[in-house]
């Protein structure tokens, strides 16, 4: 695959991405793609491998190892080097509904698999997808493909994010009338509204679904299933309903002075300031404003750097981002070893940002919170620390100790809390009568996702609980073909 020494001749080069203190100007994607001259360098880099791990789709120690949606990475990266680039698209859509998603805010699992990074920075692969899905789009060979039949069958798709979106596609295409109800006012669930514009472009999330309507799918907006319409209207105009609907529980900090006004869920957040950027450039004033104010983030992850970037463009007075776990190594460890995903230090695109804005790293590591304090009006002005020693107790499990005399109090009018979430929201799954695991997800068994009501199925976060996109376009995929085989008795689908 690829050049036979592709892998040796030439280096990993990382996407271009605009300057960092330019791009707080605006909301527009900070990465800007490869010329083709360089992609088809990266995809000569792609080695024959023999077993390519990139597309694995397994997991270790509880993350993703290679592609979950099993792409045929090897293959659209050899017709890349040789520029075969429609070539390239027909093998993509083969296995990825939605590349144009991946390829922009998917962590990349493949890379952590790929063969040469045993050694040697990984092939650049997601650039690659995502250069694949544009030129589609860009030369007109992406088009809408309209079913030649219909089955007569209904099927109703609660959610419109990446499960529901994928789910949706499959059993379109199978000859199904696919009906999708979103409770938001625009389809794409968390790819609309979870994740800030300058990581994944609003008009690629409408231009799908302009696709998928054009292909014959209703999507059905404003309408919370539950309330607007009940679970009997749906389950007696429907031959089957497929439950997508996330796992959107947010998980809440519970502590001394949570009541003060400044402090708020982080998705409440990023969902209100997209929103208003999308309705009226922030014109309506209907969203949490960061301006002038000193800004700390609770939580490591990738929610929390994007609500530093957030925060950024909107000139926030400083920002700081805690994470209870300890500064992550520079290279893999033992216990870490190819081909798992590497749990290494990163500099990801919001860091790089508040760094050029204030010159330094806006994280700070195994650091604890323990009270908010507000001022006599009810308004947070500052908030307590402590640092955590994380170690193994006397049965081997990692725990975290405080660490006396390293207390700290930082100023703060706005806090964000981005400690995951719990699981899905129960009052839906509990009209449906569904049974959930003891982590309240939809209990159906993963390739199967038959819930214990007839008819009703379940895939996605509300099923496997907070995961990556990818996964979720996995699953998708898997549950349409269950559905399909449910109501045909047999299914030709991937």
């Amino acid at each position: 695959m690829g050049k036979a020494t592709g892998f040796i001749e030439y280096q990993r080069e990382e996407a271009v991405e605009r300057d960092p203190k330019t791009r707080l100007d605006d909301w527009k994607k900070y990465s800007t793609r490869f010329s083709d001259e360089v992609l088809m360098r990266q995809g000569a880099r792609c080695m024959d491998c023999g077993t390519p791990f990139c597309h694995i789709g397994m997991e270790i120690n509880g993350s993703a190892a290679g592609c979950p949606i099993n792409n045929l990475i090897p293959e659209w990266n050899d017709l890349v080097y040789r520029g075969r680039w429609k070539e390239a698209l027909d093998r993509l859509l083969k296995t990825n509904n939605f590349p144009e998603f991946t390829g922009s805010v998917c962590p990349a699992p493949c890379e952590g698999s790929c063969t040469v990074a045993i050694s040697d920075p990984a092939v650049a692969i997601k650039n690659i997808e995502r250069a694949i899905i544009d030129k589609g789009f860009e030369n007109g060979w992406i088009q809408p493909r309209i079913p030649s039949k219909r089955t007569g069958k209904k099927i109703a798709i609660i959610g419109s994010g990446p499960a529901g979106l994928a789910s949706a596609d499959q059993l379109n295409q199978a000859g199904h009338t696919v009906t999708v109800y979103e409770r938001s006012d625009r389809p794409g669930g968390l790819l609309t509204y979870g994740i800030p514009n300058m990581k994944l472009d609003k008009g690629d999330v409408e231009r799908r679904v302009n696709l998928l309507k054009a292909e014959g799918i209703e999507f059905i907006t404003n309408t919370e299933v539950g309330k607007d319409i009940t679970d009997q209207e749906l389950r007696a105009e429907f031959d089957a309903v497929i439950l997508c609907t996330g796992s959107q529980k947010q998980r809440d900090l519970q502590i001394e002075g949570r009541e003060a006004k400044g402090v708020y869920l982080a998705m409440d957040y990023l969902t209100t300031t997209t929103k208003s950027l999308l309705d009226s450039n922030f014109e309506d004033g209907k969203f949490i404003n960061a301006e002038g104010k000193d800004v700390i983030v609770i939580g490591g992850g990738d929610t929390g750097a994007d609500c530093v970037a957030t925060a950024l463009r909107q000139k926030c007075n400083s920002v700081v981002q805690f994470g209870k776990h300890p500064i992550l190594p520079a290279q893999r460890t033992d216990d870490n070893m190819w081909p798992a995903f590497p749990h290494v230090f990163t500099m990801e695109y919001a860091y790089e940002e508040a760094e050029a804005k204030f010159g330094q790293d806006p994280r700070q590591y195994s650091i604890k919170t323990t009270k908010f304090v507000k001022d006599e009006n009810g308004n947070l002005k500052e908030l307590h620390t402590i640092q955590m020693e994380k170690v193994r107790n006397d049965h081997g499990q990692f725990v975290f100790n405080e660490l006396p005399g390293t207390e700290k109090v930082w100023p703060a009018q706005l806090v964000f809390i981005a400690i995951g979430f719990e699981g899905p929201e129960q009052p839906l799954l509990q009209q449906f009568g569904v049974q959930t695991d003891s982590r309240t997800r939809v209990d159906a068994k993963y390739g199967e996702y038959k819930t214990n009501i007839e008819g009703v199925f379940a895939a996605g976060d509300v099923r496997r609980g907070q995961s990556l996109i990818v996964w979720a376009i996995n699953e998708g995929r898997e549950v349409a073909r269950e559905v399909d085989r449910y109501l045909m008795g047999s299914s030709n689908l991937p």
